[in-house]
């Protein structure tokens, strides 16, 4: 169902957990949560993967944008755990065209407990947690106002790499990362931006695409 574990953080390869090393490990980052990318989408895979992400101890979400933007499609899922720790994190790649000059763009969405690292990966932030970068941007106004499963959830942009916008936020007690590219891409989060939770349902009319270069990058 997935592609190879490779570390959330750096995106290397994993060791897996062994008779002297219960967990799963980075060469470079040390033990994390494996991150696994789904080969192939559909609706019964990704209400599979759903099903794992929303049936453990402590669930998370599978953000979607839904209604989908205009012209978008899902382009990939990936997520961050192993079968005895269950999901710590879970990532849902969309693509379609920009909002403001029509050519492609991409988005991912993330949701993670903290320390996983993954939001900070895509988002080109050091460390597993976004941190100070959100402690300070808390201090103003919400660049950001999305629905996150129909509640108003406000998000911060904070800065990262030029050819991307990542915005930061938290939803249901786990953080919440929406990163777009090109920059211009996050204008979909100033138009009543919503956001779905696959994990209670799988919409028959979501439309798949080809993979994300993003997701796997």
């Amino acid at each position: 169902m997935s592609d190879a574990a490779t570390c959330p953080r750096c995106g290397g390869r994993v060791r897996p957990p062994d008779i002297m090393i219960s967990s799963w490990r980075c060469p470079a980052c040390g033990p994390v949560a494996p991150l696994h990318v789904a080969g192939h989408l559909g609706n019964a895979v990704v209400a599979a993967i759903s099903d794992r992400a929303g049936g453990g101890t402590h669930p998370v979400p599978v953000w979607c944008p839904w209604p989908l933007p205009a012209g978008w499609l899902v382009t990939g899922l990936g997520w961050a755990g192993d079968e005895t720790s269950g999901m710590h994190a879970t990532a849902l790649a969309c693509s379609g065209p920009a909002p403001l000059h029509g050519g492609p763009a991409d988005m991912l969405i993330v949701a993670e407990e903290p320390g996983v690292g993954l939001g900070n990966r895509f988002a080109g932030l050091p460390g597993p947690d976004p941190g100070s970068a959100v402690v300070e941007c808390l201090r103003g106004t919400a660049h950001a106002k999305v629905k996150a499963g129909g509640r108003g959830t406000p998000m911060w942009s904070v800065a990262g790499p030029a050819d991307r916008v990542a915005y930061v936020g938290e939803a249901r007690g786990l953080w919440l990362y929406a990163i777009t590219w090109p920059c211009d891409a996050g204008y979909l989060l100033s138009d009543h931006f919503a956001l779905h939770d696959l994990t209670e349902w799988v919409p028959a009319e979501l439309v798949y695409g080809a993979p994300s270069p993003y997701l796997r990058a």
